[in-house]
């Protein structure tokens, strides 16, 4: 926790490089992503930052309950194009499913998120946006909006029910590549539903999970660490990448009986 802090702001936020594509010191969605995920694996142990958090979001949440995918920055040096031109007017479903998941996560432990208004505010426009989700959706939308509807599925019964909206877009192996990134890029079946028990692994067959949990186990490499598949904005963000990606993969290994 000393660590996360010295990446929050005194507005109750995160910022500063937490999110490593986005360096900007001012808090942001994407800084408050990463911090709830640190939340969620300290469990069962709680942190009153996480209910601050929650605070900062719904200040900053929109007025039909979402979450612009990026809030204006003064300091853009460094930043990827796509959190630096974001429009901070507009609610975006790709940024506040993926927030709402992982707090959804912390939430398994800590009452205090599970009752927040904004946790509250922000699964009911995911759920609806997913409900009005169009024909093309991209591929990080659908992980993500995925993992919002495995994390809320306990609270919010629909979400069940909504994994049948995803289903026409995501293809029988998982594979599906993300739309301007990397040309091996990919959304895999472990993006969509990385931890066993919820509504999204329906979505695959059995052995389509299994393969890429054995795809992830043996994607460890000889220091230790797990590599990237996509492009970094900065040597910087290169390097702070790999150790996310290798937490996240041991984490999802572990949750799934695979360590």
């Amino acid at each position: 926790m000393a660590a996360v802090d010295g990446y929050r702001n005194p507005d109750g936020g995160y910022g500063w490089g937490l999110e490593p594509d986005l360096r900007s010191r001012t808090s942001q969605p994407g800084g408050a992503l990463h911090a709830f995920e640190v939340f969620a694996d300290l469990a069962p142990a709680t942190t009153s930052r996480a209910v601050e958090l929650c605070d900062w979001l719904a200040g900053t949440t929109l007025a039909d309950g979402g979450l612009p995918f990026a809030g204006p920055m003064p300091d853009p040096a460094a930043c990827a194009p796509f959190w630096a031109s974001a429009d901070s007017r507009t609610s975006s479903l790709q940024i506040t499913a993926i927030v709402a998941a992982a707090a959804h996560r912390v939430a398994v432990a800590d009452t205090a998120v599970a009752e927040h208004p904004w946790l509250a505010r922000a699964t009911e426009f995911c759920l609806t946006a997913v409900r009005d989700l169009g024909d093309d959706p991209h591929a990080m939308v659908l992980a993500f909006a995925a993992q919002l509807l495995d994390a809320a599925a306990a609270r919010y019964p629909e979400a069940t029910e909504l994994v049948e909206v995803l289903r026409p877009h995501v293809p029988a192996n998982g594979l599906l590549h993300v739309a301007g990134g990397a040309d091996e890029e990919f959304m895999r079946p472990l993006d969509f539903a990385p931890f066993p028990g919820g509504p999204a692994r329906t979505l695959f067959a059995p052995g389509v999970v299994e393969a890429d949990l054995e795809r992830l186990a043996t994607g460890q490499q000889r220091d230790g660490g797990w590599a990237v598949d996509f492009d970094s904005y900065s040597p910087a963000a290169a390097l702070e990448w790999r150790g996310l990606r290798t937490v996240s993969a041991l984490v999802v290994l572990r949750a799934n009986g695979s360590l």
